[in-house]
């Protein structure tokens, strides 16, 4: 009959329970308050309100009222908006963003164990969903307000993102101090109960330890002080409806302390048998909590090691150099806070520049390792860039800040990491999936394995029953499975941060390693970017400067690196370059200039100069197949274009007058370690595709000398992104490696965009990963680290997922019918209090563990035939291959003077790039009219102010 009574009251129980845990919630609705949604949310063992109901595209002002310590709710994670908010202890803290549409957006505590839900519904919008998002992402800092203040809001401040950390720091320390003090009362409390327990039967004891009275008095101490911080957190997120692993622990030893409290004060209550107190057992979980809690601290201390290195980068001053009103310069030691654009700074040897900015005088080396991660110091002279937080070499520089604050690369570099350290992981989703319902089914598992023993096990069945149900209850460890992801992710994001390889979420770090094709720009990736005219041909004549200065003056309005080479060029000769009367931009060919009379021709009539390739010069009529190198006639032009581009040079025809003038020769240089970088890759199982605008013959010794696998010579910069799409549709995750706004739409189509850190703004924003140095070794790394940080977390999410998979059952006692084992409750409490120890200190293996070379996976073949089948580069390709391949379209000398007469291409109307609409990165229809962007920063640009960009 008691058996089912106590089914029947476990039925029960378990319906209170899915009823308690699971059913809907009310949401809390925003007050308005100046037309800002605003909500108070106390933090306090959880979140109340817990479910916040606002409208989309208004802005949303939340105000954390934080009233505990602890570092579990020490921060607030909003990963949609890419927020991770400082809570201080006993402070208000304030949050402002924007819903870019209705749906609902979970926020969190850092350990993932606290959690709340802002619900937004369909309401009226305040411009367009993705300007929304960008100000509520924070990629402009002032638009996001995250400031911490004692008891209003403050004013938004400058900074680096080191008081944050520095806060966060200090809270732990004393939370490892405080957690300290009460270890060392527990353990003075719970020592003169444990052993007479243990160890009574086997050594001679003071009676008087044996008295349950004693006992109880003893482990009083040990629930309400050393304990207290579990039972107060574990009560209240169990009534907050968020239990978490200090709830079970809550759980466990109330249930034994309440049990040994009746047996010590109404024994006749229970049975004969059933009359032993377990307060050795609620001392001994305590106290192994509490040194698991401070151990763990300490382990994840290190897990910030990045920020603060980082962070600790920054000098504190700087030397400002003041002008008075009669010119006399003076120097003044200011903070570097205080520094602002325009300022002149003067730097010793060895000292760290603290600002952004361009050296006006001076010449030194500077050391840039700590930013870039590149060891060698880079020589810095005038007119060259400067980075704040690297360190100069012997020599002295006086240099103009152009950033400070906030816009730093530094301060950048932080932002960037801590947004990649708060964003989750596509493999923890099924890890937070499981977490959500696993303690309310840890509760269930303990409630029915009392069932259990009482129905089925031996006398006295209570006990066993009590025994297994707290055992259940404390061996659970959500910490675990919770801590498993976001601590390796913080670790690997750290570690590439301090190699110059700077991850925008969890996302792409856990991609990285999945890459089996790496499509890479070959000028300013393979190459330096940096190209120098090399050799001129002239024909007819000609005299080699008039043909240099002649091509330099076309070229002169040009800004890409092909064309400033030729007028740099004509700087070095002193040649004197003549204003164009008129410019033609021919797409896919060239340029046609006229000029004034007599520029280049010595007579009275306009001069027309064409500079491009063979196809411009022949669709002008023009004849090249008979000119010579010279009078005799022994050598072909077209053999020395050959043997220029055998050597990967770029060749470029000039035709002043409708004759050809000569041939120029530009070589640009292929970076130091691009060849061994593209070797690691190979040797990864990685297949490399070189996409470049130049002529064929060049293109394939540069791909030749550097190992590429594969190589697209003569494509329209628009073809890069279709290229990516084909490479997709055959079956391939794609990771494009650019450097150009050309790039940016190929960069937001690959499944990994890496873009190089001297690049463009517009580059870097459409890519996942930014490698800071330029150097390709930087990719190999982000792979490596990507393969590295995947198998720290599988390793961790076994464990977690073994741990508790193997450790609930044994604590249930189903290996009591066969073996007679029923775990004590205070080895069930070790178990757990080591278990999200182990998980972080594994983590914490990774900041160390040497990068081995990701396993070799294997890479389906690439069908180049249908790579290039749809692309305008086929008919190029045909072009070519007519002539006998003598000449390359001058593609890359194109890329930034092409017009727009594709008529399946349109403009992106922020940057002007030419783009195809099928792979546009974006679109929007504002006034009737559909536009299209190359990336996701033109689209922020035009929704921010969509008339300013059409007027411009």
């Amino acid at each position: 009959m008691s058996s089912i009574l106590v089914l029947i009251a476990a039925l029960a129980i378990t319906a209170g329970i899915i009823w308690y845990f699971f059913a809907p919630r009310k949401a809390t609705q925003a007050k308005d308050e100046g037309g800002v949604q605003t909500v108070h949310i106390t933090v306090k063992g959880g979140y109340s309100p817990q479910l916040i109901q606002v409208q989309a595209g208004r802005p949303v002002k939340l105000i954390f009222d934080r009233q505990e310590s602890g570092e579990c709710s020490s921060h607030v994670v909003f990963n949609d908006f890419n927020i991770d908010k400082t809570l201080p202890a006993f402070q208000t803290s304030t949050v402002q963003l924007t819903p870019p549409k209705a749906g609902d957006y979970p926020f969190a505590c850092g350990m993932n164990m606290l959690h709340g839900m802002l619900r937004a519904t369909d309401g009226p919008t305040i411009g367009s969903a993705q300007a929304q998002s960008k100000q509520a992402q924070g990629n402009q800092p002032q638009s996001e307000h995250t400031q911490a203040e004692p008891t209003e809001s403050a004013k938004p401040t400058q900074t680096t993102g080191g008081s944050d950390q520095d806060e966060a720091d200090q809270e732990r320390t004393a939370e490892i101090r405080d957690l300290t003090r009460r270890f060392i009362v527990a353990l003075v409390f719970t020592l003169p109960v444990f052993i007479p327990a243990m160890f009574g039967m086997f050594l001679p004891m003071p009676h008087i330890l044996m008295n349950p009275w004693v006992q109880l008095v003893l482990i009083l101490p040990v629930i309400f002080y050393s304990g207290w911080p579990i039972h107060r957190t574990g009560w209240l997120a169990l009534a907050h409806r968020a239990p978490e692993m200090n709830s079970l622990v809550a759980l466990g030893t109330a249930t034994a302390f309440l049990y040994s409290l009746v047996v010590t004060v109404a024994p006749q209550l229970l049975p004969e048998g059933s009359r032993e107190p377990y307060y050795e057992a609620v001392g001994t979980i305590i106290t192994l909590m509490i040194l698991g809690q401070i151990l763990e601290a300490r382990a994840r201390r290190g897990t910030g090691d990045a920020i603060r290195a980082l962070v600790g980068l920054r000098p504190k001053t700087a030397t400002v150099v003041r002008t008075d009103q009669d010119g006399r310069e003076t120097t003044q030691e200011i903070a570097v806070d205080d520094v602002a654009v325009g300022d002149v700074i003067q730097v010793h040897p060895g000292e760290k520049l603290p600002v952004d900015g361009q050296v006006i005088s001076g010449s030194s080396s500077v050391d840039e390792s700590m930013v870039t991660g590149e060891p060698i110091p880079v020589l810095k002279q005038e007119g060259d860039s400067l980075v704040g937080a690297t360190v100069n070499g012997t020599g002295s520089l006086r240099y103009r800040a152009t950033q400070v604050g906030q816009d730093t690369v530094l301060a950048q570099i932080i932002r960037l990491v801590k947004t990649a350290q708060t964003s989750k992981a596509p493999i923890q989703k099924l890890a937070d999936r499981i977490s959500s319902i696993f303690i309310p089914g840890v509760i269930l598992v303990a409630l029915w394995t009392f069932v259990a023993w009482w129905a089925f096990g031996p006398m006295p069945r209570g006990v066993y029953g009590i025994v297994a149900a707290v055992s259940v209850l404390v061996i659970a460890c959500p910490c675990a499975l919770g801590l498993a992801t976001p601590l390796s992710v913080t670790i690997g994001t750290g570690r590439g941060a301090r190699a110059g390889v700077l991850y925008r979420s969890a996302e792409a770090l856990q991609g990285a390693h999945d890459v089996d094709t790496i499509v890479l720009d070959k000028t300013g990736t393979i190459t330096q970017g940096r190209p120098e005219l090399a050799d001129a041909l002239s024909v007819q004549r000609m005299d080699e400067d008039l043909l240099i200065r002649a091509a330099a003056s076309a070229e002169c309005n040009s800004e890409h690196p092909l064309a400033q080479a030729i007028v740099q060029a004509a700087k070095d000769r002193n040649l004197e370059l003549v204003p164009a009367k008129d410019f033609d931009s021919v797409t896919g060919a060239g340029i046609d200039a006229t000029f004034p009379s007599g520029s280049f021709n010595g007579s009275k009539g306009t001069s027309h100069v064409l500079v491009g390739n063979r196809r411009l010069l022949e669709g002008k009529g023009i004849e090249l197949e008979n000119e010579t190198v010279d009078q005799a006639g022994a050598q072909s032009l077209f053999d020395t274009v050959r043997s220029w581009e055998d050597q990967g040079r770029t060749t470029i025809f000039v035709a002043i007058d409708g004759r050809l003038a000569g041939v120029l020769a530009v070589t640009d240089q292929v970076k130091s370690g691009s060849k061994q970088a593209i070797r690691d890759m190979n040797e990864r199982g990685i297949q490399t595709i070189m996409l470049t605008g130049d002529n064929q013959g060049t293109a394939e010794q540069v791909g030749g000398q550097v190992g590429v696998t594969r190589v697209v010579a003569q494509i329209h910069p628009e073809d890069k992104a279709s290229i990516v799409k084909a490479l997709q549709t055959q079956g391939h995750k794609v990771a494009m490696i650019g450097d150009g706004i050309n790039d940016a739409p190929a960069l937001a189509q690959a499944d990994l965009g890496m873009a190089i850190g001297t690049g463009t703004d517009v580059a870097i924003e459409s890519a996942d990963v930014t490698l800071v140095s330029g150097d390709l070794n930087a990719a190999v790394k982000a792979i490596d680290l990507s393969a590295a940080t995947m198998r720290n977390i599988h390793q961790n999410l076994w464990f977690a997922f073994g741990y508790n998979g193997l450790g609930i059952p044994i604590a249930a006692g189903v290996l009591y019918p066969f073996i007679g084992l029923l775990l004590n409750p205070m080895i069930a409490g070790a178990a757990m209090a080591f278990s999200s120890l182990s998980v972080v200190l594994n983590a914490n293996r990774l900041r160390h563990t040497p990068l081995k070379a990701r396993p070799i996976k294997e890479a389906k073949p690439i069908d180049m035939d249908a790579l290039t089948r749809d692309l305008s580069i086929s008919s190029h390709q045909e072009h070519n291959q007519e002539k006998g391949n003598e000449m390359g379209l001058f593609h890359h000398h194109d890329d930034m003077q092409q017009d727009q007469a594709a008529t399946d291409k349109v403009t992106d109307p922020v940057c002007g790039m030419s783009i195809d609409p099928n792979t546009a990165a974006a679109k929007r229809d504002y006034q009737g009219k559909t536009y299209y962007f190359c990336s996701q920063n033109c689209v922020d640009t035009f929704d921010a102010d969509p008339q300013k960009v059409l007027n411009k």
